[in-house]
């Protein structure tokens, strides 16, 4: 029996919420919209949102190009909601689903009200960077240029600042630097970002932090043990599937299928007398427990399927689709 589970939350912010749910009217001066958040791979882009929202909905990871669909984070504020839409790294596509991932990207940039251009603060202004500035000034979006991971910086990092504040002075961007990790400079952020907002009404119920539904976060709590777990030995080749959750009043169970390209990744995946795979379960296990703030039973099946991210129909049936 395939039972779709239930709406939960935890720390009091809800992860989806049923159709019935009134949205309140926004008080007014209220202002709202909708944030893209995009830079190269590993920028820490995955780690802000979940700084800025409160709550850990988005996974990260050591292994650039973490993010693979657009995730909606949600913030409200007495005074504004803020809707960021963090984008998968934008960098040079080497297959089927790294181009499907950049289009993504690039659609966003079209589709916001502002643009947070996030930089690594701890090395230089790179051809990487400059690739998706100039991205961006084909756009009539606003553009604030981010300079994260300040708490990387060495002491004397003139030089870092003056590549990013020369790229900024050119394109008429303002600039913020700030620490995703640390949360230095995250209120001043938020600030600028609620200035660039126009009046507008609550698009989601004040304490909802992601309109991503329980099931595809459970498959990426997955996915990023697997990274953390892992790291280059099977870094991107892997698509999670969420085949059956049932619920009790006691426990969850949870039945999904980690799909690989090769037997080789399979064979590591599972390790010696299965022990990797025990241990990416276990992870995954208690991670899940604090999302629905019950107890879990959590079944991993690994499954080889060739070139996954070189087919359009495997990319489909896993969820990877170029989005409108």
């Amino acid at each position: 029996m395939r039972v779709e589970p239930k709406v939960t939350s935890i720390d009091n912010y809800n992860f989806s919420f049923p159709e019935e749910v009134t949205i309140p009217q926004a008080p007014p001066e209220f202002k709202s919209g909708f944030i893209g958040i995009v830079g190269r791979p590993n920028v820490g882009k995955s780690t802000l949102m979940n700084q800025l929202v409160g709550q850990k909905i988005a996974i990260t990871s050591p292994v650039a190009q973490t993010t693979r669909n657009r995730l909606r984070g949600i913030l409200t504020t007495p005074e504004a909601q803020l809707i960021f839409v963090d984008t998968p790294g934008i960098h040079k596509p080497h297959h089927q689903l790294g181009e499907v991932l950049v289009q993504n990207a690039k659609i966003a940039i079209e589709s916001v009200d502002v643009v947070l251009f996030v930089v690594d603060g701890g090395v230089a202004c790179g051809s990487g960077d400059r690739y998706i500035a100039e991205l961006l000034c084909r756009s009539k979006t606003p553009v604030i240029l981010g300079v994260n991971k300040i708490d990387q910086q060495p002491t004397d990092s003139q030089f870092l600042d003056d590549s990013y504040a020369q790229m900024a002075h050119s394109h008429e961007w303002e600039i913020v630097k700030f620490s995703a990790k640390t949360s230095a400079g995250l209120p001043q952020l938020q600030e600028l970002l609620i200035e660039y907002l126009e009046i507008g009404p609550l698009y989601y119920p004040p304490d909802l932090v992601t309109d991503q539904p329980e099931r595809f976060i459970m498959g990426e709590l997955i996915r990023e043990q697997i990274l953390l777990l892992t790291r280059e030995e099977v870094p991107h080749s892997v698509a999670i599937a969420i085949d059956l959750v049932e619920e009790t009043p006691s426990i969850t169970r949870i039945l999904a299928t980690i799909n690989v390209e090769r037997d080789s990744q399979k064979g590591i995946l599972i390790g010696k007398g299965g022990a990797m795979l025990k241990a990416i379960g276990s992870e995954a296990r208690q991670q899940i427990q604090k999302l629905i703030s019950g107890k879990v039973y959590l079944e991993l099946f690994v499954k080889v399927q060739p070139k996954w991210r070189q087919s359009r129909i495997s990319l489909a049936e896993l969820g990877y689709r170029v989005e409108e």
